[in-house]
């Protein structure tokens, strides 16, 4: 988390503060991780990352999230078993692809593939470390490096209506104050993604 903060440029002193309210250290208030499930439109799939000092309020909140736009709530692992959890680290294009893949696999890494721009390297979530280290030692310049949940299998949205509903709960989720990220298995054509934006 704290490489992550760095990677999107975040002052020190706000990195120490989020350190101290997560570990317990700012008095009076304890956070604690929290993750929610439900289904989007059309079935998609999502899990929702949170960091509360008040479970209560912050699972209504979700909740009523997901009821106001078009979503319904789940039990925990309902759908998280249609994910699983990985290490990303994103490389600036400019990396040679051959001598970047030596690199990344002798480390550990389980694919390599291009992401526009830049080089998506996947790794098993334990290993994250060690292979953004020796891609940085190789010479390569690293963009950000996270974890994350991948889904296993993806809900295609090819019509506007239920692409927009899916986009405006993971819009509403992620403006949430208390959500730290929002997972979600849908995959829309460029062309319906294009005409919803538009």
């Amino acid at each position: 988390m704290v490489q992550k903060a760095r990677d999107n440029s975040l002052p020190v002193d706000t990195i120490q503060r989020a350190i101290k309210r997560g570990s317990g250290e700012e008095e009076g208030v304890i956070y604690e991780q929290v993750s929610y499930e439900g289904y989007a439109a059309s079935g998609v799939a999502v899990i929702v990352q949170t960091l509360t000092d008040n479970r209560n309020r912050t699972s209504a909140e979700i909740k009523n999230i997901f009821s106001r736009n078009g979503g319904s709530f789940a039990e925990p692992g309902a759908v998280s078993w249609q994910f699983e959890r990985k290490g990303i680290v994103l490389v600036d294009k400019a990396a040679d692809e051959d001598e970047l893949t030596l690199a990344a696999a002798d480390a550990g890494a389980e694919d390599i593939e291009d992401a526009g721009d830049a080089w998506q390297v996947t790794t098993p979530p334990t290993d994250l470390h060690t292979v953004r280290t020796a891609i940085e030692e190789a010479g390569f310049k690293v963009k950000s490096s996270d974890l994350t949940m991948i889904p296993t299998t993806s809900v295609g949205l090819d019509e506007e209506g239920p692409a927009k509903s899916v986009l405006r709960l993971m819009d509403a989720l992620e403006d949430h104050d208390d959500v730290e990220a929002v997972y979600a298995n849908f995959d829309i054509p460029d062309a319906v993604l294009e005409a919803v934006s538009a």
